[in-house]
């Protein structure tokens, strides 16, 4: 296979990378924001929530328009975007237009993971892709544990509008280095033509090419309503760490700003050798004989059944048995997530697909950025700051989603295209 395909994916991770910095800087410097513009908790979350509403439910479009124009234009078209309303947000001084550059950040970020999840199908077969998705997902726990001590030194060394300028200036830079670099396998001047037919044979082996699927079929399938269940309960989980985490530390167990960005980093940083661990057991099963299904749902069922411990945090006696708690979760979360951002390449239909089913799928789980978001805010309010109630049901999510990852989902292969009936009109899968 090409050696261009390492770059083309690694340019993904940093895309990520500065992807969660940008939607996480706003947690890290949310008690910073909270004192200078007075907000108050459930203000704030709110705030935090609004990200995800056009995060979610842009998925869909972005993934149909990145199948139809291609990863090289959705990438860089998502991360200007993003960018400029990362930078924008430093003028913001009421919450209203906080609100607002939230809402049109997650306009542009929602282009990220479908796109990314088609540069993996395009230059990766399936026993690789497990990895290469680990690669371009661990980006996102790159980008949150760089945001702590990143964005808490911009705020106390200059402010947090500084912070929101610099971070949104890092996408600029990767945009234009994208149309620079990336070409698809079968534009790039790197890939040999005997390499370019290996991946062709791949797709064509799995008899995509003559699969016919409308876009709005694929709603009728039960292992795609699996893929938006299953991800739902693990994001989550993820959005606690990205979004109230911070602030779990300083209130619940007393950090300062500078432990903020020093101890507050182990669960980032266990996450991201883990999900490139999720990723190579992945491929790994597969390439010594297990089934593709088998290789898959192992990790997805195995990986959310661990990070359940993320509720005995709540009863840790101190910090260190707390963030040891909280680094297994993350860590199993992201073991995970390299499994779950390989399922749109190992089940789509045609090529033509992949990133529609990338949306598909991130529609659905961001749809829990905008529950954790707006329900920690809730609980905190009610309870007084208490975060017992958020990490009980933190946990009973994941043994959820195992189950749904283990039941609901079906076979990992292509799906079949539609039959018909024609007496009701209604498709159903074949056999």
């Amino acid at each position: 296979m090409p050696r261009a395909r390492w770059i083309m994916i690694i340019m993904c991770c940093l895309a990520n990378t500065i992807n969660y910095i940008d939607r996480a800087n706003l947690a890290v410097a949310a008690p910073t924001m909270q004192q200078q513009l007075g907000l108050d908790a459930a203000t704030m979350g709110l705030i935090l929530s609004g990200f995800f509403w056009t995060y979610s439910f842009m998925q869909m479009p972005f993934g149909w328009f990145a199948d139809r124009v291609g990863a090289r234009i959705s990438m860089a078209v998502a991360v200007l975007w993003w960018s400029v309303f990362t930078a924008l947000t430093s003028a913001a001084r009421s919450a209203a237009t906080l609100l607002g550059c939230r809402l049109l950040l997650g306009v542009g970020e929602a282009g990220a993971y479908p796109s990314m999840a088609k540069v993996a199908a395009n230059w990766f077969p399936s026993n690789e892709r497990g990895l290469a998705s680990a690669i371009f997902d661990s980006g996102s726990r790159i980008g949150a544990a760089l945001s702590l001590p990143l964005v808490a030194w911009l705020i106390g060394a200059f402010s947090w509008q500084t912070s929101f300028v610099v971070t949104g200036a890092l996408g600029v830079v990767w945009a234009v280095a994208w149309i620079l670099i990336y070409r698809d396998p079968e534009r790039h001047a790197s890939v040999a033509p005997e390499q370019l037919a290996r991946l062709q044979a791949e797709r064509r082996a799995k008899g995509a090419a003559e699969a016919h699927v409308p876009w709005s079929s694929l709603f009728r399938y039960r292992t795609i309503w699996g893929m938006m269940i299953g991800f739902f309960c693990l994001n989550f989980v993820i959005y606690f760490f990205i979004t109230w985490f911070p602030t779990y530390l300083v209130k619940a167990r007393g950090f300062s700003l500078a432990q903020l960005g020093t101890l507050g980093l182990l669960p980032g940083l266990v996450a991201i050798p883990s999900g490139w661990l999720g990723g190579l057991v992945s491929d790994r099963l597969y390439r010594h004989g297990w089934s593709l299904t088998a290789a898959r749902k192992t990790c997805l069922v195995g990986g959310m059944l661990m990070s359940s411990v993320i509720t005995f945090s709540v009863f840790a006696p101190n910090v260190y048995v707390a963030l040891l708690c909280f680094a297994i979760a993350y860590g199993s979360l992201a073991f995970t997530a390299a499994s779950i951002w390989s399922l749109p390449g190992d089940v789509a239909p045609t090529p033509g697909h992949v990133a529609s089913i990338g949306g598909i799928q991130n529609f659905a789980s961001n749809l829990a950025g905008i529950v954790t978001t707006t329900f920690t805010g809730v609980m905190l309010t009610i309870t007084s700051g208490s975060f017992v109630v958020p990490l009980v049901v933190a946990g009973a999510f994941c043994v959820l989603g195992a189950a749904v990852y283990l039941f609901v989902v079906g076979e990992i292969a292509p799906l079949p295209p539609l039959s018909h009936d024609a007496g009701t009109g209604r498709g159903y899968a074949k056999p």
